[in-house]
Order: C-alpha cells, then structure tokens, then sequence
C-alpha cells in the first residue's frame, strides 16, 4: 500500500506564488511517476505536470512556462513550484503516483489553491 500527503496549499493573490508538496510512503518501486492534478468545481480532473523517477517531466500547456516540478528520489517526495498564479489556477489539486510492476495508481487526499483577482 502507499500513501501520499500533501501539504501548500492556500489563498494567493493573482500573480502570486505557492510551492505544493507531497511525500509518498509505503511500497513505492523505484521506478515510478509522480505528479499533480488538478479539479476546479465543476470540472473534470486535469493532469498538471509529472516527473519520472529519471526525472523526465511533463506539463499541461495551461501551465508551462509558470509551473516546475521537482522532485527528491530519496525521499519520494515531489514538489510543485506554481508563479504567475491566475484565478483560473483555483482547484484542488491532488497529489499522485504511479508505482510498481502493474503501474497501479495512488492518490492524496488533495490540497486547495485559491487564487483571488
């Protein structure tokens, strides 16, 4: 089993800044995919970037150029750099990773971005 926190969130103004974080534990491979997505209401769930253990990274294209993922291998931990936040930024954004020989799926529990105009 693995489990996944998350911490950052918060309310900033548009224009602003914040850094999410997320820790995996448990029976995490080696090789493996973490990253965010994002749920504003109303909305389906949107891939936000991903980073391999490797280090390859992807991003959606609503978000390069103002997003960085990043991530620490020793501790299974991955970190979303958000700048240039824009109202339309505002979600939940929920942590995951893709780990093991059937490439099974986790999630966090999420963590709530507002960005006011």
């Amino acid at each position: 089993q693995v489990q996944l926190v998350e911490s950052g969130g918060g309310l900033v103004q548009a224009g602003g800044s914040l850094r999410l974080s997320c820790t995996g534990s448990g029976s995490i491979s080696a090789e493996n995919i973490m990253g965010w997505s994002r749920q504003a209401p109303g909305k389906e769930r949107e891939a936000v970037a991903h980073i391999s253990s490797d280090g390859n990274t992807d991003y959606a294209n609503t978000v390069k150029g103002r997003f960085t993922i990043s991530r620490d291998n020793v501790g299974n931990t991955v970190h979303l750099q958000m700048n240039n936040l824009e109202p339309e930024d505002t979600a939940v954004y929920v942590c995951s990773i893709r780990s093991g020989v059937l490439s099974n799926l986790y999630w966090g529990q999420g963590t709530q971005v507002t960005v006011s105009s």
